[in-house]
């Protein structure tokens, strides 16, 4: 049975017994919501990366996610060298002056063979460790990994999103995942797992998710929900991407009350706010931070 109050991620350790927070540090140049904002004249500007990172933290954020390629709907695949170049600067500058638990979006075992000797405590793959030698990869650095359901690819995933019973489909994805990795030798204590909202979802699919995420947790793991700034909200409130804080916050709230672990946001003060209120209300108690 995973111990969420000492959950280890790397070297460090971090109590999920509680939601925690994750900040999002995309290294792209066309992510859906923030892409290119790290870039000056087409060139990654790593200071500001690595500035981003601290406020976040300042912020409240106890993990940091960096990803260096979009998996945004119809986005292009990127090279090796490319994703690599892109992601390693940042996150060793990171782990040298911030103290975070970091954590790296990627589906490549090239990169997760790199990052796991760099001192990153998080593999967050949106492909769930699907790519060929990934969950060989994942399983030799010893850290925990997060697996997301995806139907499709990011090129392919919003063309005609089908499902018999989305919860039922995305449930029985998990498991037969969580089985391969337990197969490959990852432990459940080192598996999170991630519905993935908005990863080849209509916003009902997406929705339903968030109403029932309880239902998730027959498999015992902790959840990752990831909705800051997606195209549900849009398709709800009519807001475009720099106008959905509230209605992200919404599902903040919701989720806190679903009983997820891990929020992947990109606006972390208003949402840890959102995360505290909420559980405070839920124990109807003021909880101690260092408690």
């Amino acid at each position: 049975m995973t111990n969420f109050s000492a959950y280890r991620f790397g070297a460090r350790t971090l109590d999920l017994s509680r939601p925690q927070v994750m900040g999002i540090v995309n290294v792209t140049p066309d992510s859906f919501s923030d892409g290119g904002s790290l870039y000056e004249s087409r060139k990654l500007c790593v200071d500001q990366a690595v500035s981003r990172a601290r406020q976040m933290v300042k912020d409240g954020a106890a993990f940091i996610d960096v990803g260096g390629e979009s998996t945004r709907p119809g986005a292009t695949p990127v090279s090796l060298q490319e994703e690599m170049d892109r992601v390693l600067p940042v996150i060793e500058r990171i782990n040298a002056e911030i103290d975070v638990i970091v954590s790296v979006d990627t589906s490549a075992p090239e990169l997760i063979s790199e990052v796991g000797r760099l001192g990153v405590g998080l593999i967050n793959d949106v492909r769930a460790l699907g790519r060929e030698g990934a969950l060989e990869a994942a399983a030799a650095t010893g850290l925990p990994v997060c697996v997301m359901h995806m139907q499709g690819s990011p090129a392919t995933m919003q063309d005609a999103p089908e499902y018999e019973d989305v919860l039922d489909d995305v449930s029985y994805f998990l498991n037969q995942r969580v089985s391969a990795c337990n197969k490959a030798g990852i432990s459940n204590d080192r598996i999170i797992l991630d519905p993935g909202f908005g990863f080849g979802k209509t916003v009902e699919h997406n929705l339903r998710l968030l109403n029932n995420l309880s239902q998730l947790h027959e498999m015992g793991l902790p959840l990752l929900v990831g909705t800051s700034r997606k195209t549900m909200i849009d398709h709800v409130l009519d807001r475009p991407v720099d106008q959905r804080l509230a209605g992200g916050l919404a599902t903040v709230a919701i989720g806190v009350q679903q009983g997820a672990k891990i929020f992947r946001v990109h606006d972390v003060r208003e949402t840890v706010d959102v995360v505290r209120m909420t559980e405070a209300v839920l124990n109807e108690s003021v909880l101690n931070e260092d408690s």
